[in-house]
């Protein structure tokens, strides 16, 4: 018999045959499951569009509208990319209310998937007995490090075929913890209007890379800003112009550089912000200190903006401060160096851990 489509929740599992005829009331959901089933009902009786709301990281989350082939050509091209195979177990373990999560579903349904639902806990892998066997599953970059912290966890992870990180970039300090990883992680690069990823960066073993890969049907291509244009089924034909600066390498290949939102005018001169992030945590993690840590750009009368650095947690030491800004001074020229650094004891985050910068940096602003 061919595989066919299963979900496996807490408490029940579904073909999607009960699916398509799921009636509210007859086991005991909790309202994650519930929105879990009426998506896969609604997807199995072919509804033919589907509203989709940001994340909220840059912004109000709003709401998108997408049609199922747009979704119906995501799913295929992921199903593809990673060599996935029906009857293969997948895990949904994120948010099943943005698109990542909602696209683990399609491409499980729609690649006759056994996909096991179960609540995004920072560890999702720590309540399943040891032996247990996933062939696909999606991460953010917060439940990969947590995972890593528990050997039973790691040992699952170890066997997975295909293991994609989104939702916030992964640090620096996770990647080095890959390298004893034999399992495929890959981090992806996409947004909700590009139906999720268009392109994947492999991050560990001998097939690591610096670059995101986008699947073959994905035109790319830039803008005046250098920032990087998306064209395909999944836009539904339309190009979608991001805010993100890249590198484009070939008709295929790109290495990102940051946000144009998230470049500052300092005196007249412009800084990716993002350089400045990637010094200030390779210091902390030299150094032992593990903190979350961000550039910024605060106003300022004479400069127009302020390069600063936000710190979360207690303030360090005060030669570990100066040993920082040696290291500013060495590597980066006198523009880029941050003017002051400033702490607060937490930032706000999104719920898959993407640091909300303007948020935070407003809750300087009001002490």
């Amino acid at each position: 018999m061919a595989p066919s489509f299963t979900l496996h929740l807490p408490d029940k599992s579904f073909s999607a045959e009960e699916l398509k005829h799921f009636t509210p009331g007859s086991c005991s959901e909790t309202p994650r499951d519930i929105e879990i089933i009426k998506f896969c009902k609604s997807w199995l009786n072919g509804q033919d569009s589907f509203t989709v709301h940001t994340s909220g990281s840059t912004g109000e989350p709003k709401p998108i509208r997408l049609s199922r082939h747009q979704m119906e050509a995501s799913a295929r091209q992921t199903i593809k990319a990673l060599q996935l195979e029906a009857g293969a177990g997948a895990l949904l373990c994120i948010n099943p209310a943005y698109i990542g999560g909602k696209m683990m579903l399609v491409r499980a349904m729609e690649g006759q998937m056994q996909l096991t639902a179960v609540a995004p806990e920072a560890d999702p892998l720590a309540a399943f007995p040891k032996g247990s066997q996933f062939d696909f599953i999606a991460l953010v970059p917060l439940q990969l490090d947590s995972i890593l912290q528990n050997p039973r966890s790691k040992e699952i992870l170890q066997r997975a075929k295909a293991v994609i990180i989104g939702g916030a970039p992964v640090s620096l300090k996770l990647r080095q913890q890959l390298a004893d990883i034999e399992a495929p992680l890959y981090s992806t690069y996409g947004m909700t209007e590009t139906v999720s990823h268009i392109a994947l960066q492999r991050l560990n073993g001998p097939e690591s890379t610096d670059r995101f890969i986008a699947f073959p049907e994905i035109k790319l291509n830039q803008d005046a800003r250098g920032c990087l244009v998306i064209e395909g089924e999944v836009t539904g034909g339309n190009k979608v112009v991001t805010n993100d600066v890249v590198q484009l390498l070939s008709p295929h290949q790109f290495i990102w550089s940051g946000r144009a939102d998230n470049i500052i005018n300092s005196g007249g001169v412009k800084i990716q912000l993002e350089k400045i992030d990637s010094l200030a945590e390779e210091y902390l993690l030299q150094s032992g200190h593990q903190r979350n840590v961000f550039a910024w750009g605060m106003p300022d009368e004479r400069l127009g903006q302020k390069l600063v650095l936000f710190i979360e947690g207690d303030p360090l030491p005060q030669e570990v401060e100066n040993a920082w800004r040696k290291l500013f001074a060495q590597k980066l020229v006198k523009y880029e160096q941050p003017g002051a650094f400033y702490y607060l004891n937490k930032f706000k985050q999104t719920p898959s851990g993407k640091i909300q910068k303007a948020a935070t940096a407003s809750l300087f602003s009001k002490t």
